[in-house]
């Protein structure tokens, strides 16, 4: 134990020390047993790790940008250094690591880039099936937030757009080491059938973004660059963004798509 603690004064993070906690994290992982690879980001002191080595169906690669975690982790006898990355995970080339196979991601994301350890697997989208993940808990109703949420947004619709989101529970306060200041929540992403978004993608993403860019406006005036006089007078611009599905804004692209040209661009 004094190993852990000095290693933790050094690293000077929030540590989960629950091991239910992360037990239930891991478990929720690959429940169907189709993957085969899973990469964890951001291992700490490896308490998930421990308990994803225990997964026989399970070949794990770690990534942690802080070396001394990495330099910490090569002295446990349960997990072999190759299996081991000291780097950015936001700058690596996936397919450096599984060529063109499938594979997971899973771990207790560092809260100040975890949204974009998100859109890094999106990005990967034909590749990443599932992502099992902590997150900062207001982060994690975001994400997972439907359609009349006062919390949907750019980053809910272009997710669920490719992934089935599942809030799995929340994680309080006093099971970290320090104690954070936020609560946390552990969700899940599992990839969906949709090869392809049946419209425009780059002009779903754009009608998406600027929606929410003025979400307080209707889509009428937030979305006026994109409409003629025929689409102005639909029911459907009298609405707010928030209010509007992943479906609804594949068809909102594809009517405005297919409308006499504007100035789209």
């Amino acid at each position: 134990m004094a190993k852990r603690v000095r290693a933790k004064k050094q690293l000077g993070q929030h540590f989960l020390t629950d091991l239910s906690i992360a037990k239930a994290t891991v478990d929720a992982f690959n429940e169907d047993g189709k993957l085969k690879n899973v990469l964890e980001v951001g291992a700490g002191m490896g308490v998930l790790t421990k308990f994803i080595t225990a997964r026989k169906d399970l070949k794990l690669t770690v990534i942690d940008i802080d070396t001394e975690s990495i330099e910490y982790l090569k002295k446990e006898d349960w997990i072999n250094n190759d299996q081991l990355i000291d780097g950015d995970f936001l700058g690596l080339d996936l397919r450096n690591i599984y060529g063109d196979e499938p594979f997971g991601i899973l771990g207790n994301f560092p809260y100040n880039i975890s949204t974009q350890i998100l859109f890094k697997a999106l990005e990967y989208k034909d590749q990443c099936l599932e992502v099992v993940g902590m997150f900062q808990k207001e982060v994690a109703e975001r994400i997972a937030s439907r359609e009349g949420s006062k919390v949907y947004g750019i980053t809910s619709i272009l997710l669920q757009a490719y992934f089935d989101i599942d809030y799995l529970f929340t994680v309080h306060e006093d099971v970290f080491d320090p104690q954070p200041k936020v609560k946390s929540a552990v969700i899940r992403l599992k990839r969906n059938n949709i090869k392809k978004l049946p419209c425009d993608e780059k002009l779903f993403k754009q009608l998406v973004k600027v929606s929410f860019n003025q979400r307080r406006k209707t889509m009428r005036n937030s979305l006026k660059q994109f409409l003629n006089d025929d689409l102005k007078v639909m029911e459907l611009f009298t609405r707010r963004p928030e209010s509007l599905s992943v479906q609804e804004f594949i068809d909102l692209s594809n009517l405005i798509k297919s409308a006499e040209p504007t100035s789209i661009g």
